[in-house]
């Protein structure tokens, strides 16, 4: 499954909407990809699945890259 992850680059700072950046990670869960994002450090805000229409939407942006780890 694909998930697209919400974060801050900076664990140390609050949150603010402008900061947010996301990636996208294959897991078998949520729980499994914050385990394989953990030593980055992120500030996670937040986890979604992304499948179907979503996908295909996500998929059709330039920038769109599914990080390897």
């Amino acid at each position: 499954m694909l998930f697209k992850v919400y974060f801050q680059e900076s664990i140390n700072e609050v949150p603010v909407r402008e900061n947010t950046k996301t990636i996208f990670v294959e897991g078998e869960s949520k729980r499994d990809v914050l385990s394989k994002i953990a030593e980055r450090k992120f500030n996670v805000e937040y986890v979604q699945e992304v499948q179907g229409a979503y996908l295909e939407y996500e998929q059709q942006n330039e920038n769109f890259k599914v990080l390897e780890i």
